[in-house]
């Protein structure tokens, strides 16, 4: 009989790693660290979110409440102007409104409506994606020559169509009031086909996978294998397009209220304080318009970059 003990073997001690430890050691964290630009980018959107929720108790005044205005406070100049006042910090407009405070209220609207329409565009997208990829044959094709159609457009034409139809279908439709929710019907109807076709062309990957095939050997409807099965294993570079959707999103809406037919003046977003403010650029009431503008496009630059970075991040080929 042999006198060798049998070692005893091994038991790991080590504690199991909580999501916030596994997202800290992922490679998606690590190229968000290896990078200082897409960090400033990140610091400057996060400030943009803080700034829009927040605004109802940091800013100096309320640019929707007529109550807090006065003309007598119009067309002030920067503080560091020699006319200017510590009480307007980047001037006021031909209202008496505090330029930062308006760009504050204006940023909570354009990334309002930019949520809402990116939501809207990606449900939209994404189920009639699903659809298109899974069932194929005539709703395929159905569904993906409508999106063929609408390509050929820009997304800001396809905005002013569906803005004007609505107008023209509903005459008495009240515009402050509803002037939100058109804005996100247009420019989520403008989004959706980036969604569907991205997809689509994954549905038809993942459908011919074995745990699809398993999912309906054992009898589970189209819908649930759809739901359940198929789409958290598309989802990856739907939200590439989402991010990046956000910052166009903004963009859009941006440039239907300077045109007029987006956010009414009395709820003004960074678009319509563009536009207002452009009415005194000649005359020398620059501020106006310009910190407005620069809010806008640091919010989108940022946005871009987090979502390019994103975009780089999820790609297994670039690892």
């Amino acid at each position: 009989m042999s006198n060798h003990s049998v070692p005893n073997p091994v038991v790991s001690t080590q504690k199991p790693q909580g999501w916030l430890a596994r997202a800290i050691d992922s490679d998606v964290f690590y190229s968000f660290r290896q990078s200082k630009l897409v960090m400033l980018a990140a610091i400057v959107t996060v400030l943009f979110f803080l700034m829009a929720l927040l605004a109802p108790w940091i800013a100096l005044q309320n640019p929707f409440d007529v109550a807090n205005l006065d003309l007598m406070n119009s067309l002030n100049p920067p503080a560091w102007h020699p006319d200017g006042s510590w009480r307007f910090p980047l001037g006021s407009d031909d209202q008496g409104r505090d330029v930062l405070s308006a760009i504050m209220y204006g940023s909570r609207i354009s990334l309002a409506v930019g949520f809402a329409s990116v939501i809207f565009a990606g449900v939209m997208g994404i189920s009639l994606g699903l659809l298109a990829g899974y069932v194929g044959g005539m709703t395929d094709t159905v569904i993906m020559r409508i999106a063929d159609v609408q390509l050929t457009f820009p997304a800001i034409l396809i905005a002013l169509l569906i803005d004007g139809t609505v107008a023209g279908l509903f005459p008495g439709l009240n515009r402050e009031n509803s002037a939100f929710y058109v804005l996100v019907l247009s420019i989520g109807l403008s989004f959706w086909v980036q969604y569907a076709r991205t997809v689509r062309s994954s549905v038809l990957v993942e459908k011919n996978k074995e745990y699809v095939q398993a999912a309906r050997l054992i009898g589970l409807r189209p819908l649930t294998i759809m739901v359940r099965h198929v789409l958290p294993n598309v989802l990856g570079p739907v939200l590439v397009i989402a991010t990046i959707n956000l910052a166009l999103a903004v963009i859009t809406e941006a440039t239907l209220s300077f045109l007029g037919v987006g956010i009414p003046p009395t709820q003004p977003s960074l678009g319509t304080l563009i536009r207002i403010g452009n009415n005194f650029l000649f005359s020398g009431e620059w501020w106006i318009t310009m910190f407005p503008g620069i809010a806008l496009a640091l919010l989108v630059l940022a946005v871009n970059l987090l979502g390019d970075w994103l975009r780089d991040a999820l790609n297994p080929k670039l690892r």
